[in-house]
């Protein structure tokens, strides 16, 4: 797999909860971030004294960021209303040549920015509020 255009990494929210996904418009980077816990389960019987972790244990998590600029009315209103609400609606991230995440997330953080001369900028923060899927592209 060769380099991606960073542009085609894609954070999309579903508006009205019927399925119909949106891109959040303005963004100029995005990131996810994928975790898991680890369950120690290491004891002095321990072959060579490694440690021993459970398989399938933890609590698994993913994280969503992006950055840029107000260009879509609609998708910012929705941002927003989703943070004040404290909903969960299902995101879409598109990560080329990879795949696509679907599952309901939280909005944690919205920050607004600006300057004297320039445009107004927002940062977003999401983490995941239930299980996700992944489907290959």
């Amino acid at each position: 797999m060769g380099a991606q255009n960073g542009k085609d990494l894609l954070i999309k929210v579903d508006l009205t909860g019927d399925g119909q996904f949106e891109t959040i418009a303005g963004l100029r980077a995005t990131r996810i971030s994928f975790n898991a816990e680890s369950v120690d389960v290491t004891s002095l019987e321990s072959q060579g004294g490694w440690r021993e972790l459970l398989s399938g244990a933890g609590v698994k998590s993913a994280a969503i960021s992006g950055s840029g600029v107000f260009r879509d009315e609609s998708t910012d209103e929705r941002a927003r209303q989703i943070f004040f609400d404290g909903e969960t609606p299902d995101f879409q991230v598109i990560i080329p040549d990879f795949g696509v995440v679907e599952g309901a997330f939280q909005v944690t953080a919205i920050e607004y920015a600006g300057s004297h001369n320039g445009e107004a900028t927002y940062e977003l923060s999401m983490s995941s509020a239930g299980a996700l899927t992944f489907v290959a592209l």
